[in-house]
C-alpha cells in the first residue's frame, strides 16, 4: 500500500492572496465611501480628498488625506481637543476674506472612525464569506 502527499500550499497561498488584496480594496473602498458621506461640507475639499491606498507586499489599506484640516476634523482643536492638549484660551483669526472671527477651537467630527466602525462588522462577515471557499 502506498500513500502519496499532494502538496498544493504554492496554489493555496496564491489564492489566499489574490482574495485578500481583492478585499483590502473592497474593504477601503467601502471605508472611502462611509467617510466622505460623513465628512462636514464648508467648500467640499475635505470631502474631496480622502482616498486609499493598498501596499499589496505588506498586505496593508491605508485610507486618510493629506489635507491637515483632516486631523483637525477627526481630533478637534483648542478646548475641545479630543486628547486635552488643545489650547486651553480662545483666539482670533482672519478668514480669507478678511474678515476676524474668535473662536475656542474646532469640535472633532471623528469622520474616518465613525466611518470604520460603521462598517467594522460588514467587512468581517464579507471576509469570512470570501475565504470560507478556500
Amino acid at each position: 500500500m502506498s500513500i502519496k502527499f499532494e502538496n498544493n500550499s504554492i496554489q493555496i497561498k496564491a489564492a489566499l492572496n489574490e482574495k485578500t488584496i481583492a478585499f483590502l480594496h473592497e474593504a477601503a473602498g467601502e471605508i472611502e465611501s462611509q467617510v466622505k458621506r460623513n465628512t462636514p461640507v464648508d467648500t467640499g475639499q475635505l470631502k474631496g480628498s480622502w482616498g486609499y491606498k493598498v501596499d499589496e507586499g505588506k498586505g496593508e489599506a491605508t485610507i486618510g488625506s493629506s489635507l491637515e484640516n483632516a486631523i483637525w476634523n477627526e481630533y478637534g482643536t483648542g478646548q475641545y481637543a479630543l486628547m486635552g492638549g488643545g489650547r486651553k484660551t480662545p483666539w482670533k483669526y482672519k478668514d480669507i476674506h478678511g474678515k476676524w472671527h474668535r473662536t475656542k477651537g474646532k469640535r472633532p467630527r471623528r469622520s474616518l472612525t465613525t466611518a470604520f466602525h460603521s462598517v467594522q462588522g460588514k467587512l468581517q462577515n464579507e471576509l469570512a464569506e470570501k475565504l470560507k471557499g478556500l
